[in-house]
């Protein structure tokens, strides 16, 4: 409200006084309500945060895993010496490759060729005498007959003969012995492989125990073994899966090993799986078969080797970037039908590729947040883009 005063004296304002006062009270009164009045669109809450989807389906995964291995030759043999010498020769370069049949070591032949030629030189007389015990049993066979000889004479000429049949036996063993020991001279290769380093240098007296016969190593190195271990509760997800593919104990599972500079994997198949568990890792020993042709794998090599050859069948997946972490453990965001972002717990199983396989927790069919779940909040809308994330190439269709 505006007081007009006047004057002591009775004097009065004038009019114009007055119409300016009430103009300018005017303006002050609009310029305040401007000010006191609330600004275009404060208040109004933000657009829904954009994402990308991908729709779940079933699907035929095929399921790999990985584990560290350890390389070992597919045969490794200790070379001895089988007779006891003078080691003369080695007739080969340590670590180069051998066939087998290779000669690779001689020892000193002299005392067992001489043995030989004992040897022979008894089956010769025991054959000679065995000659004469057989003419004997047939001139006195015949004059048993005649009556001429007793039965005591006969019966020895005849025990004669069979002691000289024996003898000639034992000298024919003697011989074969003779003959193998001067052939153990030679110490060939058993197997096709790599020699080690030698183990008792030329000169040296070997013997047949076990601390002195040992020649060298050979090792097979194409195909190789890798063995490897696996979690026990893992291994009994493995045969689960195996015999839901129809496969028994007996199932082909194959390996792959990626090596550095290698172009292509190297392909090989289990040919071993433990029947128990090691008490003390809580693993089963598994051991594959690997080809090596060109010999980049060595024994006691550390690798990482693929083990393929089982398909997890109607498996839901989401890709990787999908899952999220929360306090309350793993959890992926899913698109209702009203447009509302679900905050969705999930038990996850192994990873395929960029995926994750979802044991629990979705259904076929839900629309699952990859792209811009940072902005989507448990409960609130969310826009759709147009353009979902397609399936996974490669991918069979569930049954």
């Amino acid at each position: 409200m505006v007081r007009f005063r006047f004057g002591r004296r009775g004097g009065r304002v004038g009019p114009a006084v007055v119409l300016s006062t009430i103009a300018a009270l005017a303006l002050a009164a609009c310029d305040a309500a401007e000010s006191n009045a609330p600004q275009q669109g404060a208040g109004h809450a933000p657009p829904p945060p954009q994402v990308t989807v991908a729709e779940v389906a079933p699907r035929n995964l095929p399921l790999s895993f990985e584990y560290a291995g350890r390389v070992a030759g597919s045969r490794s043999v200790e070379v001895r010496a089988r007779v006891p010498g003078i080691l003369l020769e080695r007739t080969y370069m340590e670590g180069a490759r051998v066939k087998a049949g290779d000669l690779l070591f001689r020892i000193d032949p002299d005392t067992y060729q001489a043995t030989l030629a004992q040897a022979e030189a008894s089956v010769a007389e025991a054959r000679a005498n065995l000659d004469k015990a057989e003419r004997d049993w047939s001139r006195g066979s015949k004059l048993f007959k005649q009556n001429a000889v007793s039965a005591s004479e006969r019966d020895q000429l005849l025990s004669a003969r069979d002691l000289a049949r024996a003898s000639l036996a034992s000298a024919e063993a003697g011989l074969k012995t003779a003959t193998i020991n001067l052939d153990y001279t030679e110490v060939r290769a058993p197997i096709d492989g790599v020699t080690s380093i030698e183990q008792v240098s030329e000169g040296s007296l070997v013997g047949t125990g076990s601390t002195d016969s040992l020649l060298t190593t050979i090792t097979r190195l194409d195909p190789v073994y890798i063995n490897f271990s696996v979690p026990d509760d893992e291994r009994m997800r493995q045969r689960r899966l195996i015999a839901a593919n129809g496969g028994g104990d007996a199932a082909r599972l194959d390996v792959a090993v990626t090596l550095e500079g290698v172009a292509e994997p190297l392909r090989g198949a289990v040919n071993f799986s433990d029947s128990t568990i090691d008490p003390a890792t809580g693993t089963v020993r598994l051991r594959a078969v690997v080809d090596n042709p060109d010999e980049v794998l060595m024994p006691g090599q550390f690798v990482r080797i693929q083990l393929e050859g089982m398909t997890l069948e109607n498996a839901l997946a989401v890709p990787q970037m999908s899952v999220q972490q929360g306090p309350n453990g793993t959890f992926v965001y899913v698109v209702k039908d009203n447009g509302q972002a679900e905050a969705r717990p999930v038990v996850l199983g192994p990873t395929v590729g960029d995926e994750w396989v979802v044991e629990q927790g979705l259904n076929a069919g839900d629309d699952v947040v990859v792209e811009g779940s940072v902005k989507v909040r448990p409960g609130a809308p969310v826009q759709v883009a147009t353009d979902r994330k397609p399936a996974p190439a490669g991918a069979e269709g569930g049954a």
